[in-house]
C-alpha cells in the first residue's frame, strides 16, 4: 500500500495508527513506559510541579474538580541538551499508566500540501482514543517556531494546526496530556505560550553532584573496572549533562580497550582513565547557559527564565 493510500485509509479510520516511523515509514503503535519518578534521580522541584498539575488530578479528581481543574493539559520542558527531558516525559507516562506517543517532526511532515496538518490532527485524534495518553513533542521549536520568521505558508499552517489541537476547539482533550521539549524555548511562537497552551514552563537543569555520581555508577555497571570513586569524579564534572557523562564513560572504555589489546588480557577501567577523560572534556551545557543568560537578562519581559539565572547564581556561574 502506498503512503498516499495509507493516509486515505487512516482518515477513514480503517487503520489503528499513531505515527510514522521516521526510518521505515511504517505505522507504529503507542507504548506504555515502565519508567516512573522513582527512576528519575533528583529534580524534586520539577517532579513536585508535575505531580500537582498532571498526576494528582487523575488520582484525586474530586478535589481538583471542586476547583474546576480537570485532568489534562500541557507543559513545556526546556533546558540544556542531554539532561533527560525525554526520560522525564516517559516517567510521567509511567506514573499515570498512560499511553505514550513520541512525536518527532519527521513523523509529521509530508510532501503533499495540507497532509502535514492532517498527520498532526490524526495523532491527536488517536491520543484521544487511547486515554489517558501523553503526546510528547520532541524539539518543539522545529514544529512550533515563530510564524513571523517563517517564509513558507505551509510552515505557518502547521503551527496554526498545533495551536488548534492544543485549544481543543473540535475535540475534548480530557486526560490527554501534551508535553513539549526544547533546548531553545525563546524561538517558539509566542502564541504557544498563551495560557491554556504550553503555560507550564519547566526548567530541567543539569544533574547535581549526587545525581552525577549515580549516573556514572549506572553507566559503569557491568564493565571491568577497579574500585572507582565516582563521588570524586562527580565533583570534577560540574555542569556535565547526563549525555556528557555517558560519553566520558565511553572514552574511558576506549582507553581500557587499548590496554587490553596490547596486554592480551582484559584490563579494568581505572580511576586515572576517568580523570584523564574529564580533563580533556568540558561540559556541553556551558554554551547553552551563555545563550540562555542573554535571553533571560535582556529579552525576558515576563521573567520566564528566572530559574536559569537562579541556577547559574547558585552554581557560581557568571
Amino acid at each position: 500500500m502506498s503512503d498516499r493510500n495509507d493516509l486515505d485509509e487512516r482518515r477513514r479510520g480503517k487503520l489503528k495508527v499513531i505515527h510514522f516511523d521516521k526510518n521505515e515509514k511504517t505505522l507504529v503503535e503507542s507504548e506504555k513506559p515502565k519508567e516512573t519518578f522513582a527512576d528519575v534521580g533528583g529534580l524534586e522541584d520539577v517532579k513536585k510541579k508535575i505531580r500537582l498539575n498532571f498526576i494528582l488530578p487523575l488520582q484525586q479528581p474530586e478535589i481538583f474538580q471542586a476547583y474546576g481543574k480537570e485532568a489534562g493539559g500541557s507543559m513545556l520542558l526546556y533546558g540544556p541538551p542531554g539532561c533527560g527531558k525525554t526520560f522525564l516525559a516517559r516517567a510521567v507516562a509511567g506514573e499515570i499508566d498512560a499511553h505514550f506517543l513520541h512525536i518527532e517532526l519527521q513523523a509529521i511532515l509530508s510532501m503533499y500540501v495540507g497532509e502535514s496538518e492532517h498527520n498532526l490532527h490524526d495523532l491527536f485524534e488517536k491520543a484521544r482514543e487511547n486515554k489517558p495518553c501523553i503526546i510528547f513533542i520532541d524539539e518543539l521549536d522545529a514544529l512550533g517556531g515563530s510564524r513571523h520568521q517563517m517564509r513558507q505558508h505551509h510552515d505557518r499552517m502547521l503551527v496554526n494546526q498545533l495551536l488548534l489541537e492544543l485549544d481543543g476547539l473540535r475535540t475534548y482533550n480530557d486526560r490527554v496530556f501534551v508535553i513539549g521539549a526544547t533546548n531553545t524555548p525563546w524561538y517558539l511562537d509566542a502564541a504557544l505560550r498563551r495560557p491554556g497552551r504550553f503555560n507550564h514552563l519547566i526548567f530541567v537543569p543539569p544533574p547535581e553532584e549526587q545525581e552525577r555520581a549515580a549516573i556514572l555508577d549506572l553507566k559503569l555497571a557491568g564493565k571491568p573496572q577497579e574500585k572507582l570513586d565516582t563521588s570524586k569524579l562527580a565533583k570534577e564534572s560540574k555542569l556535565f549533562s547526563g549525555a556528557d557523562l555517558e560519553q566520558v564513560v565511553k572514552d574511558a572504555v576506549e582507553l581500557a580497550l587499548e590496554r587490553t589489546l596490547n596486554a592480551g588480557a582484559i584490563q579494568p577501567i581505572l580511576q586515572n582513565d576517568m580523570k584523564e577523560v574529564l580533563k580533556r572534556r568540558k561540559a556541553t551545557t556551558l554554551e547553552w547557559f551563555a545563550t540562555a543568560k542573554n535571553y533571560a537578562t535582556f529579552s525576558d519581559m515576563n521573567q520566564d527564565y528566572q530559574h536559569v539565572l537562579d541556577f547559574m547564581k547558585a552554581h557560581g556561574m557568571k
